[in-house]
């Protein structure tokens, strides 16, 4: 399968998670924790976020985690240096939600729409 169908593939599989991370999204930034909240997709333990979806209990195949810009900066996944850059790129999170995949194709954050 081509980078771009499985790419394709994770894009409709994260889909069905939509509703829940625009919630979480919502409340990280009501509660002022955030304004640049990032979502997690992983398969194995990581140590980044706070865990709001367990694979094991759901009917997916992803561990979610919520996190931040801010969480990101911190622990150096992304570079001080870098992190005006990414403001300049992160979209809208009132109609996005970014995601950061730890898929088979590698580390990537990811934009999809809410709707």
């Amino acid at each position: 399968m081509s980078k771009e169908k499985k790419f394709e593939s994770l894009q409709i599989e994260l889909s069905p998670y939509k509703s829940v991370l625009g919630k979480a999204s919502d409340i990280i930034m009501e509660k002022e924790v955030s304004n640049f909240p990032i979502f997690v997709f992983h398969q194995h333990d990581i140590e980044v976020g706070i865990p709001i979806v367990d694979k094991n209990t759901s009917k997916g195949n992803w561990n979610i985690n919520a996190s931040s810009l801010e969480e990101f900066s911190s622990k150096s996944l992304i570079q001080q240096e870098k992190v005006e850059e990414f403001i300049k790129v992160f979209k809208d999170p009132k109609e996005n939600i970014c995601l950061f995949v730890i898929s088979e194709l590698g580390a990537q954050f990811i934009f999809i729409n809410r709707n």
